[in-house]
């Protein structure tokens, strides 16, 4: 676009797969823009040893995350704002503005949010009582230790990422997970190593202890606890609509904000389908700022 108006053509709020995918796609059809991230690019893929659903033959987090940190870093219509918190983004009717941490001000035609998700803790989840201030580390940061028995606190899907990390890991998984999350365990159900356990409630102390469906009460007895409980959506204060569940639909936001990869919903919540939203994303800021929305337009 190169209207000087303005700081650049697009930004971008978020530096994952989303985020990323955005960026690149951006050069790609010549727009500039500044991608602003307050930790380092696509921070949570080095969280995620073993990968089995993106195309390219990356087989770990770490090196997808490496390659797509490459492609940045290498895109010259690519500005990175690394370090810095989006404190405030607000939306016009012919522009964007989004107001950093640092105090300052970038301005753009469209801005693209892709800032993803955090993990729950036992207090943001209803079927858990815990004591005041109890945080419990991720999953992903176990190890596999031989012999030993971890309570996992939820079904989600970085479960299966774990027991793929390590095929040959003596350590057992009790999953005490609610009704809710009984779809998540579909991949693990057939693990040797796993025991589900379905609950109502599950109360924390020295040990777990279960509400049955049944009404049943009983302890489970563990090395050690960790979450897999899922994540909140992160969205920056501002001009986004969120629903009550916290995610920020596409189709509810300002014609000048668009969403993209894991800040939409808690359903698609994949590498390859946050990179193809990203792409998107920055096609739909493309082709609105030439007035080409609606139209038969393609892009190569």
């Amino acid at each position: 676009m190169g209207d000087t108006l303005y700081d650049t053509d697009l930004l971008v709020i978020g530096g994952g797969p989303a985020g990323c995918a955005a960026a690149r796609m951006a050069a790609g059809v010549g727009l500039r823009t500044v991608l602003v991230e307050p930790d380092r690019l696509c921070r949570n893929l080095y969280r995620i040893p073993a990968l089995d659903n993106v195309l390219g033959g990356h087989t770990s987090g770490p090196a997808l995350a490496d390659a797509i940190t490459a492609e940045l870093m290498g895109t010259e219509l690519c500005r990175l704002e690394l370090g810095c918190h989006v404190a405030e983004l607000r939306a016009y009717d012919d522009h964007v503005a989004v107001t950093l941490d640092t105090g300052a001000r970038l301005t753009a035609p469209y801005a693209v949010v892709a800032t993803g998700v955090g993990p729950l803790q036992p207090r943001d989840v209803p079927w858990i009582t815990a004591p005041d201030g109890l945080t419990l580390p991720p999953l992903w940061q176990a190890g596999a230790e031989e012999g030993r028995t971890l309570l996992v606190l939820g079904g989600d899907r970085p479960i299966g990422t774990f027991l793929r990390a390590h095929p040959d890991t003596g350590t057992r998984l009790l999953v005490a997970y609610p009704a809710a999350d009984a779809y998540k365990t579909d991949e693990i159900r057939d693990d040797p190593r796993v025991t589900l356990v379905p609950v109502e409630h599950l109360t924390l102390s020295g040990a777990g202890e279960v509400t049955a469906p049944d009404g049943l009460r009983r302890r489970l007895a563990a090395d050690a606890v960790f979450l897999s409980l899922g994540s909140a959506p992160t969205a920056p204060p501002g001009d986004l609509v969120r629903g009550p569940d916290g995610y920020c639909a596409p189709g509810d936001q300002h014609p000048r904000v668009l969403v993209a990869g894991d800040l939409r919903s808690a359903r698609y919540q994949r590498v390859m389908t946050a990179f193809g939203s990203g792409g998107e994303a920055a096609l739909h800021a493309y082709y609105a700022g030439r007035d080409l929305l609606g139209t038969d337009a393609a892009g190569g």
